[in-house]
């Protein structure tokens, strides 16, 4: 491996040496008119003082090319380099960091609600939510059980989780008139949800 590697820099040291202004290099992105999208170079390999053979992929279709170039025109050629300008605040990428990370958070973590929220379900309320309701194309549930069942904690579940995979725009709760005040501020304290 290590010869491998000596055996490259003398190449790269011979083929700058001997035309200096061909500046490619294996793992480079490069546009050319000769070519309909951009090249990543995979090989430079000089054929005597006249020509390069340029061994690469398209980046978006990955068609093979592998040419013969004259030197001049290989000369041309430039590395692709970012346009981006990286001078954002550090909170602002932050943020839009953490917000990439929780929009996928359900597919490495499918209890993802129920983790970050501040309950402990009970095994029928997790079966009910993850096992039942969260598995249908379109979530419409009617939550009607005996008194102290978990009505809200399945509710909570529900909205929150649906919430974090960004499946709901509207959510619609009716709850009788005296109970309306305890499921707001259960809601709130325990899975951080206004209403």
């Amino acid at each position: 491996m290590l010869l491998c590697y000596y055996c490259a820099t003398i190449w790269k040291v011979r083929m700058t040496i001997s035309n200096p202004s061909l500046l490619l290099q294996p793992g480079d992105v490069v546009e050319a008119r000769r070519w309909p999208e951009p090249l990543k170079v995979d090989l430079v390999e000089p054929l005597g003082d006249d020509y390069v053979r340029l061994v690469g992929a398209l980046l978006h279709s990955q068609t093979h090319i592998d040419q013969v170039l004259p030197v001049q025109e290989a000369a041309q050629l430039h590395p692709l380099r970012l346009q981006q300008e990286f001078s954002a605040a550090p909170r602002d990428v932050f943020l839009a960091l953490e917000a990439r990370r929780y929009r996928y958070a359900s597919l490495y973590d499918p209890l993802l609600a129920m983790n970050i929220s501040k309950v402990d379900p009970l095994p029928h309320q997790i079966e009910a939510v993850y096992g039942y309701i969260l598995h249908q194309p379109r979530v419409r549930f009617l939550i009607a059980d005996d008194p102290g069942a978990g009505k809200t904690v399945m509710a909570g579940l529900v909205i929150k989780e649906m919430k974090l995979r960004g499946l709901v725009r509207r959510i619609l709760i009716v709850v009788p008139g005296h109970l309306k005040d305890q499921w707001q501020r259960e809601l709130k304290e325990r899975f951080d949800e206004h209403f």
